[in-house]
């Protein structure tokens, strides 16, 4: 079984993580038993998909798929061809926008289209084929997502900013975030999340200075792009640092950063972790065009924002605002961001989340503290990592 990709694209058109289209028509071959046959995919343009079209089908203009099956032995050279899928990313992208799903998603549904065709389905012979064809589109689509999220693993980071909280509130010395950050590590979190604010009301600079000498796994540090912070994070050297709006009278980050509309200022500041040696994060809302500006900026990550989905107060809503996270997690990974998502997520509202294919980890604080006073820290860290996929 093989998958040889090729591209032949207009300098305008959109691109596509190769990667992961191939990994999915593997998966998919896989499904359908299609072992000891060779798939070759093309990814075009209108004007290439058109002149296809044209030749080989009489119909003029361009499609958004065609399929041209093999019927070759397998020799020498390796094994039989299963035959040709080629889509033209045009296309798939104004079909994309109109129906408000990532690039990525509509050439999954074209691809599978394809290899249905290949299979010998034709819904252009009757109305009954047709409906066997869209059957069994439905049933590779649905068992392409379940064999995705069987094979993956999130990863959980444990923000102990609401230890530091509670300890300031009396002024003391307990609870210890730095205590708290080895429970949380010990008991499977492979992070630790700080945010050292500008009028520091709970995180202290000791507290991020020990962290930084006694933390296991990797520690984040998010912060504000303010002069002094920035100073701090450069002398600390975290594993990681997430770039995050910070305003003095929220009770707690609010929102998604305005990569776009702060670029000249955001980009010197990567530039200057990444001389550091120190890899950055966006935290954003679920926007493509924030998404697209720190990719433009050099950032390597990026953490969607999932406070309105976690807020959500009606079904419809919630569903709504789940979307949008799962296509801007896509469309970070297809623009070659690595993903992370946080903010509001807790024991019921994470499973989905943490299915998202894209996505590789999440930061959860409040949500593991708040169940901490309950059942003890240790055992609030265990029963949330029971919740995502290993």
């Amino acid at each position: 079984m093989a998958v040889l990709i090729a591209q032949d694209l207009a300098p305008r058109s959109p691109t596509l993580a190769v990667a992961a289209v191939r990994r999915e028509a593997e998966i998919l071959l896989r499904l359908r038993g299609v072992v000891d046959r060779e798939l070759s995919l093309l990814l075009t343009s209108d004007d290439r998909i058109a002149e296809l079209n044209r030749t080989w089908r009489n119909k003029p203009g361009p499609t958004n798929v065609l399929a041209f099956p093999m019927a070759d032995e397998a020799g020498q050279g390796g094994p039989a061809m299963l035959g040709d899928v080629i889509i033209s990313l045009d296309t798939a992208a104004r079909e994309a926008a109109a129906e408000h799903i990532t690039l990525h998603q509509r050439v999954t549904v074209l691809l599978i289209h394809g290899l249905v065709h290949l299979l010998g389905y034709d819904h252009e012979r009757s109305e009954p084929e047709q409906v066997l064809m869209e059957d069994e589109e439905q049933r590779l689509l649905s068992a392409l997502h379940r064999e995705k999220r069987r094979g993956k693993m999130v990863r959980l980071a444990v923000n102990v900013d609401h230890v530091a909280t509670l300890r300031q509130a009396r002024g003391g010395a307990e609870p210890d975030p730095v205590q708290a950050a080895g429970i949380c590590e010990l008991a499977g979190a492979v992070g630790i999340v700080v945010h050292l604010r500008e009028d520091r009301r709970h995180m202290q600079d000791r507290d991020v200075i020990l962290l930084r000498q006694t933390v296991k796994t990797k520690l984040n540090l998010e912060m504000a792009a303010s002069a002094e912070i920035i100073a701090i994070a450069l002398k600390l050297k975290p594993d990681m640092v997430t770039m995050v709006p910070e305003k003095r009278q929220e009770l707690t980050t609010e929102g998604g950063l305005n990569v776009a509309g702060q670029k000249k200022k955001l980009a010197s500041v990567v530039a200057r972790m990444t001389k550091a040696g120190i890899p950055v994060s966006m935290f954003v809302d679920p926007d493509p065009r924030q998404i697209r500006a720190a990719g433009e900026i050099g950032a390597t990550f990026v953490e969607i924002h999932t406070g309105r989905y976690c807020d959500a107060k009606t079904t419809a809503e919630r569903e709504r605002e789940f979307d949008l996270v799962a296509q801007a997690a896509t469309t970070a990974f297809e623009a070659g961001l690595r993903v992370n998502a946080g903010h509001g997520l807790d024991y019921l509202n994470t499973a989905p989340v943490a299915a998202l294919g894209a996505i590789e980890e999440l930061s959860i604080g409040h949500a593991i503290m708040a169940r901490a006073i309950l059942v003890g820290l240790d055992q609030a860290v265990r029963e949330m990592l029971a919740l995502l996929p290993r």
